[in-house]
């Protein structure tokens, strides 16, 4: 059986999204100044191998765990409007890049069950 990670379309698949991604983010008044002091190099490569990890890839992340790595952004404000729009723009650049209706849910699922740590409830 494939996982999410083969499915969607491997390294390749993953790191064009996440670029797109960000794009989107850096984009979008609603969420663009969470980023403003953020080395986007570095916050890029983090979450392509976050996602690798998560979608079921190779596990090269290092990074915080949730609840580690958002704490700072719910000082700031982060709450589940946010989230809803990161998983709004991950799910229209999966859309955009030909990922199946079943997949991208799979990843808003994922995004989901761990928004409580996320958001540090």
């Amino acid at each position: 059986m494939k996982t999410l990670f083969e499915k969607i379309g491997g390294s390749d698949a993953v790191n064009t999204a996440v670029e797109i991604f960000y794009r989107k983010m850096l984009t979008d008044e609603r969420v663009n100044y969470f980023f403003d002091n953020t080395d986007m190099d570095k916050q890029i490569a983090k979450q392509k191998s976050f996602l690798t990890m998560v979608f079921g890839g190779p596990n090269n992340y290092t990074g915080k765990d949730m609840r580690e790595g958002h704490k700072h952004l719910v000082a700031r404000g982060l709450n589940d409007e946010h989230v809803d729009i990161v998983i709004e723009h991950l799910g229209g650049t999966l859309k955009e890049l030909g990922v199946a209706d079943d997949e991208i849910n799979q990843v808003a699922e994922l995004a989901n069950s761990v928004r409580d740590d996320v958001l540090n409830r």
